[in-house]
Formats: C-alpha cells, structure tokens, sequence
C-alpha cells in the first residue's frame, strides 16, 4: 500500500472513533522501549526516530563539525499527523545521536497546524531554516484543499546560534504568502540556495487541470522576497482525484543546486522522485532542461540534499512503508531515512549516484564467491542472525539469482534476467530497468536491513523496497553454482548495527 503524506491521515479519520481537532491530539501509543528494540523488523543501520512516525528529511546541514537532521515526525502516535520536526546529530553521517525535537506547531500562529518541510542554510553565520507552516482556515482562502484539509500554507522562518542547533527561534508572522489563485493546488516544501548576494528559494506547487511546478522567488535577507517566475513546470495526467499529487497536478519537495557544471533539479509527484539535469541561465532565471529521469524505482519519496564537509552533494530519502497502517501502527514506528547517496554528474551528463563511500566502515564479515569458487561449504558457514548485510555484484549481462532465507522460508529473492525488458532487476515484488552498459557488465550495490532494502546498479539505476517477512531462524544466502560462471565477483558482508537496541541513538 503507497500513500501520501495525507492519505494516510484519511484513512485514519475513516476508521477511527477519535475526534480530529486542530492540533490531531492521537492517543498516545507508549510501546515499550524493549518491544520496539526487539522487533525484526525495525532497521539497525539506517536513521529513525526511537518511536512513532516519520517522513521527510528536513534542513540537513554541517554545522561546527556536526550533521544536523532533522524530519517530519509525529510524536504521539505512528500515523502521520501532528507534524513536528525531530532531530539528530552526527560526527558522520552514519552513527547518529537523537536530540529534543526542534520545531513543533504553536498555537495560534502561521504553523498551528503543523511543521511542514523545508531546508536549513547559513545566512550571515546563523543557520537559518524556512519550511512551510500550515493552518486550518475556510475552504476559500486555502491553499492545500485535499478532501480532507483546507491548510493555508505559508512559508516560516526559524534561527538558531546554539553548538547543537537545540533550540530554533521562530519570527512571529510568514515571510512568505501563496499567490491568491483559486486554480492553486499547493505552495510548500521551499528549497534554497544563494548566487552572488542574492538568496533563491523555489517552492512546490501547482495548478489545477494543467501540471505542477516550482515557483521562484528572490531576496537579500531571507525575510523580504519577490517573485521571479516559475521555474520549472510539468503536465497533469488527467487522473480525477483529490489529492492533486496523485494527478501529476502538485510537485512537492522540490531541491535545485549545481552540480559540476549543470544544474540539477528534484521534485516528488505521483508518488514517485523526478530529475532534469540542464542550464539555469542566472540573468533571466530561466531552467533548460537537458536530461530527465527517475530518481528511484520504489519506496522512496521527499528527498533533501546537502553539501557535506568536502563540498560532495549528498542526498537524503524518506522510505516509507508499504504495510498497511494497521501494521505499522501496532509496530509502533513507520519509515526511516535512506542511506546517504553521493550525486555526480555522469558522462553524458546524466544523474549518477552511489552510497556513501564511509559506509564501508560498517562492514564486519565478509564472504567472497568467484566464478572458479565452490560456494556450498563457504555459504554453509556464512549465516546471520540479523537481516544486516551489504551485497557487491559484478556482472556480465547474463541471468543470475540469488536469495536470503531463513530455514524453509525465504525472506528475499534478487534476481536479474536481460531478456525481461524494462523489469530485468527483480527485489521480491519490485522491479527497475536496467539498460545496457558500454562495456557490457554491470556493477550491483545491495543494502539489506530488516525490513528495508536499498540497491543501486550503475551508479545510475536505483531501487528501494520493502520486505516484511519475519526470519525465525538464523539467515543464510543461497545461490545457484552454475550461474556464478558469469560472475565475476559476488561479495557479502555482515554489517555492524550503528546502535545496541535498534533505537539508533
């Protein structure tokens, strides 16, 4: 099941007996610790809060040798609603340190009604963070109408001068209003960047019956803006819908930055993450796209981008579930954040992405198979207890398989057939394309973490998804002998849990 942001809160208000107010007041659901510690299910390296729900990725910055970040989380319950931002800390970018939460909703100002995503940047030696606030208001004068809320959405400014960024000031009023257009089908989610000595936000949005886009504004402070244009802009779909995301109609989470010598822009619609890579003319504000993709062919959704120390622009996901609400509601947790991914321009200027290459640090056991290997003796001793593993693949282009399995009962099958146009990369039901390569093989980058499993093929093909299969037993990996003489190498390694109980921090 694939949801919005949103739709998982209808579903909640259509089966549940609590009263929705204003602030989504959820019975608070206080799993013990030791039971959400313990469930298998539950990531052991990827970042997630202690409890309840989380989306977006939200403001990540460097800042005094820290990575700050910071997402979209409910505290009371792990359904989505009552959007606060919750926030970690890192020495990097892997281990992770939980810290109070950041930015909650204040009653009776612009973000009453929650804390919508945005982006952090350093303005003057402050870091400064804007995201979107909304509050509930007549259908008339709202900018997010999804059958559901009539939000006004504003965009919000917080500062903080603080070593671990604990405490966020907010200005009292917006910066920024939606333009009045009846036709509007949302206005949030801003991204930010700075040339010369003006600052730039482009902000997700859309119009009803045509497509969505990002609209551009300018500004000197951060507190004053004009706009500019749109930016970019897309076609609807003509689906009839509510939710105007599902129509093509609204682009949420936009991110545009440079990147070696063009320039790259994100957005999020149809439940899936889009990229153009072209030229910004920086005199007239115009976009040229160039080359266009999918970001990823599965669970992901709302990335942010950062620099980090060494000026790499590193990426951030929100994987969701794909569970029903029921699950992960008892689980008492849903989502987490995905594994950083290191953008570069491939070349023909086309997005390329790999893992984090400090990922290797985690990495313990390990088993290596070769096309001469006899593997049987060597699998037999390479078992787990935990689904925490790395898999390196190189390849001709030829069908190969292979499989996690605990006991009788198989928690994951990979697989990988070239005569299956369009679908040749199978992870348990989900599927990516996988064209050929100049020199004919290809390099495969599995992450397998509980429930979540992270691949990418190329540098260029990614794919997310997520397995809820329960091992009982300690996990093997199993793989067909005849089809490692096409391999030419096949590396397992067992990964080092960033935390002791599951809980990240």
């Amino acid at each position: 099941m694939t949801s919005s942001r949103r739709a998982f809160l209808r579903n909640l208000a259509a089966t549940s007996s609590l009263a929705l107010a204003p602030r989504f007041p959820f019975l608070d659901q206080r799993m013990p610790a030791s039971q959400i510690a313990g469930d298998p299910l539950r990531p052991q390296f990827h970042l997630l809060p202690a409890r309840n729900w989380m989306n977006d990725p939200n403001g990540p910055i460097f800042w005094r040798g820290n990575y700050h970040m910071f997402l979209q989380y409910n505290p009371n319950a792990a359904v989505w609603g009552d959007m606060h931002w919750a926030h970690a800390m890192s020495p990097d970018m892997i281990h992770w340190k939980h810290l109070p939460v950041a930015l909650e909703p204040t009653l009776g100002g612009p973000d009453q009604d929650g804390c919508f995503s945005g982006s952090a940047v350093l303005h003057e030696g402050t870091p400064t963070f804007v995201y979107t606030g909304v509050k509930s208001v007549p259908a008339a004068d709202a900018s997010l109408r999804d059958g559901t809320h009539n939000f006004l959405e504003t965009q919000c400014l917080a500062t903080s001068r603080d070593a671990d960024l604990l405490a966020l000031h907010k200005l009292a009023t917006p910066i920024l209003h939606p333009p009045h257009d009846p036709q509007l089908t949302g206005f949030r989610d801003p991204c930010l960047w700075r040339d010369k000595d003006s600052w730039f936000m482009g902000i997700g949005s859309g119009l009803r019956g045509k497509g969505g886009n990002v609209l551009l504004y300018r500004s000197k402070d951060l507190r004053s803006w004009d706009f500019l244009r749109v930016l970019a802009t897309g076609t609807s779909n003509g689906k009839q819908t509510d939710d105007f995301v599902d129509s093509g109609e609204m682009w949420e989470c936009p991110d545009f930055f440079p990147l070696g010598k063009k320039w790259v822009l994100l957005y999020s619609t149809e439940r899936k993450v889009f990229w153009q890579v072209g030229e910004f003319d920086t005199s007239d504000f115009v976009f040229h796209p160039e080359k266009r993709g999918l970001l990823d062919s599965g669970s992901y959704y709302a990335p942010k981008s950062q620099l980090d120390a060494t000026n790499r622009r590193v990426l951030w996901g929100w994987i969701p579930e794909t569970r029903p609400q029921a699950e992960f509601s008892a689980a008492g947790w849903a989502g987490c954040m995905s594994l950083p991914r290191v953008l570069v321009l491939g070349p023909d200027n086309e997005l390329n992405m790999t893992f984090l290459p400090e990922l290797v640090t985690l990495r313990t056991r390990q088993l290596s198979l070769r096309s001469d290997a006899k593997p049987a003796e060597a699998l037999q001793r390479f078992t787990m207890s935990e689904l925490a593993c790395e898999v390196e693949l190189r390849t001709r282009r030829v069908p190969f398989s292979f499989s996690l399995s605990s006991g009788s009962q198989q928690l994951c099958s990979v697989s990988f057939d070239p005569g299956k146009d369009g679908t040749e990369l199978h992870i348990g039901q989900s599927s990516a394309g996988i064209p050929s390569t100049r020199y004919g093989g290809h390099i495969f980058q599995f992450y397998f973490d509980a429930s979540v499993i992270e691949c990418i093929v190329d540098h260029s093909v990614a794919l997310t998804t997520r397995l809820y299969n329960m091992p009982r037993q300690p996990i093997e990996i199993r793989v067909d002998q005849r089809e490692l003489a096409s391999v030419a190498t096949f590396n397992f390694w067992e990964i080092i849990p960033i935390s002791k109980d599951r809980l990240t921090s």
